[in-house]
């Protein structure tokens, strides 16, 4: 089961299982509303719906439907992380390209069958939340904390710095596959790996 844990968007924490559960179908009712309106058609009322569940326990969670995108965002930024974390494991320290192409890998995955994420993703698609939550400073502080002890560094300024370039620089290139095809451009993908390997060994070699 999906969830958000942490997350600065809700009312209410869930407590208990039940709740929880509850809270993750809520977030996913909205994900496939997302898919299926986009975010203008999208309300609390039709989530509360398509969960299942009294709108009551919708606002029980979030004071409108902004705040339940941004938990959204959270939690794929959580199921993001989660997947980093498995590729890890089955990877030798220090190989970068490695690590790279893992990142790339999850993100695109996400991003051709994960409901909601295409309208989403970690805030950037729909901004969410505070401006100085800025979602690839986060995503960019996340993968410094998860790779940094695989890299051999630290998770410093340097090293954030380094991937903060790297994920804006994805990030407009993602963006721009995807408008030529659904799918992404695999050319289009093809380059932006050449782009983010050059600039990546002249920082972590």
């Amino acid at each position: 089961m999906k969830c958000v844990q942490h997350s600065t968007s809700l009312r209410r924490a869930p407590v208990q299982q039940r709740s929880a559960e509850r809270l993750s179908r809520i977030l996913d009712a909205c994900a496939d509303l997302l898919d299926e309106a986009g975010y203008e058609d999208l309300s609390t009322r039709a989530v509360a719906v398509r969960a299942g569940v009294p709108i009551g326990s919708v606002y029980r969670f979030f004071g409108n439907k902004r705040a339940m995108v941004e938990a959204l965002a959270e939690r794929n930024l959580a199921d993001y992380s989660a997947r980093i974390t498995r590729r890890l494991a089955a990877m030798a320290p220090g190989d970068w390209r490695g690590v790279m192409d893992a990142v790339l890998d999850e993100y695109l995955d996400m991003k051709r069958t994960m409901p909601g994420f295409s309208y989403v993703d970690f805030g950037n698609q729909i901004p969410v939340g505070s401006p100085k939550g800025r979602p690839n400073h986060l995503l960019a502080g996340q993968l410094s904390e998860l790779l940094a002890t695989h890299l051999g560094r630290r998770p410093d300024e340097d090293l954030h710095r380094t991937f903060l370039v790297a994920v804006e620089s994805a990030d407009a290139l993602v963006q721009l596959a995807f408008r030529v095809s659904p799918e992404g451009d695999p050319r289009i993908i093809a380059e932006m790996r050449e782009l983010l390997q050059a600039y990546l060994a002249k920082r972590l070699d």
